[in-house]
């Protein structure tokens, strides 16, 4: 059976972490759903947020792997965190758009962009609450769709 698993990893600030990292997934043949990087502010750290999915051997070796690369400082993959993920949506001006600002307000949603062809949207959310808002927005035959990592903050 699969699980789903978030994982935050703080490691030091050095070239090549990245590497290394996607390397322990890839060279055991362990999927990355989503992964997001970003620099802790005011240190030498930066904070990884890997969602990921396995039986629950296959994510017990996976945090073990982590906490022996060198470069990392701490695993957190339990405990409670606020995760939240973001869409862009790319919707023609032809469209109608009876229900969209409804939708959008649903989702924690607003029109980021115009032209004289298309409109963007984007929503930030929970990752399932992104999944049901990219249903409910294909009534408006969107051409185009791009999906965020998630992004995660231990509490």
């Amino acid at each position: 059976m699969s699980i789903r698993r978030t994982i935050s990893v703080i490691v030091l600030n050095e070239h090549g972490v990245l590497a290394r990292i996607s390397g322990l997934f890839a060279g055991r043949g362990y999927n990355i759903d989503t992964l997001t990087v970003a620099p802790i502010p005011e240190s030498n750290f930066s904070r990884l947020s890997i969602v990921t999915s396995g039986d629950e051997r296959v994510l017990e070796q996976i945090v073990k792997q982590l906490h022996k690369l060198i470069p990392t400082y701490k695993v957190i993959e339990s405990g409670e965190f606020v995760e939240k993920e973001m869409a862009l949506v790319k919707i023609p001006l032809g469209e109608n758009f009876a229900g969209l600002e409804a939708i959008l307000k649903s989702y924690n949603g607003i029109v980021t962009n115009t032209n004289e062809n298309y409109i963007v949207v984007m929503v930030a959310d929970d990752a399932s609450r992104i999944e049901n808002f990219l249903k409910s927005i294909k009534k408006f035959n969107p051409v185009d769709v791009v999906r965020g990592g998630s992004v995660i903050m231990d509490i």
